[in-house]
C-alpha cells in the first residue's frame, strides 16, 4: 500500500515537472515571437499609434489656424480695398470653382440622346 502511494507521488511530481517545463517553453516562445514582431515593425518603419495621433492632432490644429488666418486676411483685404491675391480663395470657394469647371453644359444633342436611345446610333449604320 505504501509503495503504490510512493509511485503515484513520483508520477505526480514528474507530471508537475513536465507541465512547468512546458509552461516555461511556452513563455520563451511568446517572448521570442514578440521580439521578432517588434523587430519587423521597427525595420518596416511603422509609426506607433501615439505618434500618429499626435501628428493628426497637430495637422488638424494647423488646418483650423490656417482657415482662421485666411478669414482674417480676407477681412483685412476687404477693409483696405485690396483685391485678393491669386490662390487665396477660401477652400469652399475653391471647391465651388472646380466643380463649376468640371460641369459641362447640356447640349441639344446630348439631351436628345438621353430621351431617344436610337439617336445614339450613327446615321450610316443600322
Amino acid at each position: 500500500m505504501q509503495t503504490s502511494n510512493r509511485i503515484l507521488d513520483d508520477l505526480a511530481r514528474v507530471a508537475n515537472g513536465a507541465i512547468s517545463t512546458l509552461v516555461g517553453i511556452k513563455n520563451e516562445i511568446d517572448a521570442l515571437v514578440r521580439q521578432r514582431i517588434e523587430r519587423l515593425l521597427n525595420d518596416a518603419d511603422v509609426v506607433p499609434r501615439e505618434e500618429f495621433d499626435a501628428v493628426k492632432a497637430m495637422a488638424a490644429k494647423a488646418r483650423t489656424e490656417q482657415e482662421r488666418l485666411e478669414i482674417r486676411i480676407a477681412g483685412l483685404e476687404a477693409k483696405l480695398g485690396v483685391k485678393p491675391a491669386a490662390g487665396t480663395a477660401k477652400p469652399a470657394a475653391r471647391a465651388r470653382k472646380s466643380a463649376a469647371r468640371k460641369k459641362k453644359p447640356a447640349t441639344a444633342k446630348t439631351t436628345a440622346r438621353k430621351k431617344n436611345p436610337a439617336a445614339r446610333r450613327s446615321p450610316g449604320k443600322g
